[in-house]
């Protein structure tokens, strides 16, 4: 005789039948309830550098307490979410792991790396390598200047899509379509300036002009920021290297910010090479 299925099961069964929908003609859309959790739960936290305690998570993603918690206690048992002494949630860099094993991902790390060190030892500056993802930009790899002293930015820090050089070249080598797509995803980050859109146009028209972005940090002062696109098959950007340039004012013999640009400039267009791209457009 077949047993049957616990209250719970019948349960969790009862409400993925009742919240399937049909969408378009002939077709239905079964919904997962226990992964729409924990999907909300992820990207609640995502937009959260400070994270939420699970009372505040209930909170953001619009559930009581009792419904998130078995999924908040196995996210972090499989490792993408961690727990401090003050009992706040917040991501680990699992997902950011997980991205990095895409075969795409690792070959153009991979391909870089070894460009990026040859950056920093030429340039006598730290270099970073970053692609867009999900409204904004992340940092997918960096190299710090041989110097005694440099200025970096860490693997899998997030910057503003609209306030950075890097934003600036991931958006002006973009089509038109993608440009809009991106700029509708665009999610701020902690600090990100507003940037009035045709103002933005104006400046992703003059970097596509150029070649490339050269402007004052938007975040530091004293740091100018010279970014370059790397392109891919069918000349589609893919990435951006950036430098952010320090300028040396003692007595030490040093690249200018004019020969910096000439080198990542240079090693953008090889990397572009390495990555299918068929010509590069340096317009130095």
């Amino acid at each position: 005789m077949k047993q049957a299925p616990a209250p719970e099961q019948q349960q969790e069964h009862a409400e993925a039948e009742a919240e399937a929908a049909p969408e378009g003609e002939g077709a239905l859309r079964y919904a997962a309830p226990a992964l729409e959790k924990g999907l909300d739960i992820l990207e609640a936290l995502a937009d959260s550098p400070g994270g939420y305690t699970l009372n505040e998570l209930a909170q953001k993603v619009g559930r009581k307490v009792s419904e998130i918690f078995r999924m908040a206690v196995t996210l972090q048992r499989r490792g993408y979410v961690q727990v401090d002494d003050n009992d706040r949630y917040t991501l680990t860099l699992r997902m950011f792991e997980l991205a990095h094993r895409q075969q795409p991902l690792k070959s153009l790390v991979s391909a870089a790396l070894p460009l990026l060190r040859e950056l920093a030892n030429r340039a006598r500056q730290s270099c970073h390598l970053t692609m867009y993802q999900g409204g904004r930009v992340v940092v997918i790899a960096q190299v710090e200047s041989p110097e005694r002293w440099s200025f970096g930015l860490k693997v899998g820090v997030v910057m503003g899509l609209t306030d950075t050089s890097s934003g600036h070249v991931l958006l002006a080598f973009r089509d038109e379509i993608d440009r809009a797509r991106m700029l509708r995803a665009h999610i701020g980050v902690e600090g990100e300036l507003d940037m009035d859109p045709g103002e933005l146009f104006a400046i992703l028209q003059e970097v596509r002009a150029r070649g490339y972005s050269a402007m004052p940090s938007q975040q530091t002062r004293g740091i100018t920021n010279i970014a370059f696109p790397v392109m891919g098959a069918a000349d589609h950007v893919i990435a951006s290297i950036n430098v952010p340039y320090i300028e040396r004012i003692d007595q030490k013999s040093a690249p200018d910010a004019v020969q910096v640009r000439g080198i990542v400039g240079n090693i953008a267009a090889r990397l572009s090479a390495l990555m299918g791209a068929s010509g590069y457009n340096d317009n130095e």
